[in-house]
């Protein structure tokens, strides 16, 4: 019987459990849809429990040739008034960084890590999954176009928010559910601002809201960075659901239009900005569980969440590092994946959940509420700088990167 783990998608999540599986010791092999990798995408944070995986995976240095160290995070108002500030990563006291980075250029670096450290076909390109069949001896992969199926132990599902294997175990399930908040996204090259690598959230969804960081330092010689940005706002009818439309500066531009503070003047990147992207920003219900014999899912095809708390690729990571660990103390079939759905279903339910209702940029919403948008003296005269903290110190514990906790958790593998 084949020992081998098929992977189907290599996404942040396939690519990080290729190289875990590599490193447990498992052989594997990823199949991915598209006929060939790009470095597609706009920024994402790695918080320190994401950066530790992949610290002992021997990429930090990596990383920090592609990606910006990020130093604090920071909140103001529509106004550009300063709500609330707190360090991040090693400058809060973690044993690892936290880093703002191009998706593109993380997956560019798990990618070219997964071809040196497991072969060059290792990652088989232009392989669309079409369903897979079980037994009691192991999986068959069945793949579009007249591909031939492959032969594996088990099969885990890293193909995304519309993955394939999802669909097969969930048929009824329905589309992605729409948030009624629609965001547009770009990049641009600017100065830095702030620290140099402050990851800034502004505003609320009722007038706009905005999310700003740099992903790339020093990118030409007058030392600018590239900024990544997202323009949030309530829309109460699910837009076009193409993650690859163009936006249109007409449909949220004039939300922003006086955002002109002493640190940033922000009509004024977005108009810098060489191409704009339009997103529907959406999530699924959390599913009872993920395994179904041979069968699991992992990252967006297990758990795809909105975007509110820096935590998406984080937890797809951290889904690869213990199914990897699962399977390295359990041998490769269902009882490790039976343990990986055990965890792992719940500690991402709490999280999707909770970017729901309550995420960090919840500060925002309670500061906007109590304030009625309008201009004040001190944010304590709105809300206790305490309750503040304690939102963003629940969705630490939520997360699973509350300091202590992470700093003595047991690695993975």
């Amino acid at each position: 019987m084949s020992n081998e783990v098929i992977i189907l998608g290599a996404g942040i999540g396939g690519l990080t459990l290729a190289l875990s599986l590599h490193q447990a010791g498992i052989p594997c092999r990823v199949y991915e849809a598209v006929p060939e990798l790009k470095p597609l995408g706009v920024g994402i944070n790695l918080l320190p429990h994401a950066v530790r995986e992949l610290t002992e995976l021997g990429l930090l240095e990596a990383l920090d040739k592609v990606g910006v160290r990020t130093k604090e995070a920071v909140f103001f108002t529509e106004h550009g008034q300063l709500v609330f500030r707190e360090a991040a990563g090693q400058h809060a006291g973690y044993d690892w960084p936290q880093f703002s980075i191009h998706r593109g250029d993380l997956q560019t670096v798990l990618y070219e890590e997964t071809l040196k450290r497991l072969g060059p076909d290792s990652v088989v390109c232009g392989r669309r999954c079409t369903h897979v069949e079980q037994d009691a001896e192991g999986v068959t992969v069945h793949f579009a176009d007249g591909a031939p199926p492959v032969r594996g132990a088990v099969a885990v599902g890293c193909d995304g928010i519309h993955s394939a294997l999802r669909k097969q175990l969930y048929p009824g399930e329905g589309a992605p559910r729409y948030s009624g908040v629609n965001m547009w996204r770009g990049t641009a090259r600017w100065k830095p601002f702030l620290s140099g690598g402050s990851m800034v959230r502004a505003g609320w969804l009722s007038v706009g809201k905005m999310v700003i960081y740099p992903i790339r330092d020093n990118i030409d010689t007058e030392g600018n960075q590239l900024v990544n940005w997202v323009a949030e706002i309530h829309a109460p009818q699910p837009a076009m659901r193409d993650w690859s439309r163009a936006g249109r500066l007409e449909d949220f531009l004039p939300a922003f239009a006086d955002w002109h503070f002493d640190w940033l003047d922000v009509p004024a990147l977005i108009l810098a900005s060489d191409t704009i992207l339009e997103y529907p920003m959406v999530d699924q219900d959390p599913l009872p569980r993920w395994t179904h014999g041979r069968l699991t899912l992992l990252g967006d095809a297990a758990h795809p969440m909105v975007p509110r708390g820096s935590n998406g690729a984080g937890q797809a990571i951290i889904d690869a590092r213990f199914l990897a660990g699962a399977l390295k103390k359990q041998g490769v079939g269902t009882a490790a994946l039976d343990d990986y759905d055990r965890v792992r279903v719940k500690d991402t339910t709490d999280v999707v959940l909770t970017n729901r209702s309550n995420p960090p940029d919840a500060i925002l919403r309670e500061v906007f509420e109590r304030s009625g948008g309008k201009r004040f003296e001190r944010v304590d005269d709105v809300v206790p700088v305490a309750e503040l903290q304690a939102i963003s110190d629940n969705y630490k514990r939520v997360a699973g990167y509350d300091p202590a906790a992470l700093k003595a958790r047991a690695s993975f593998l």
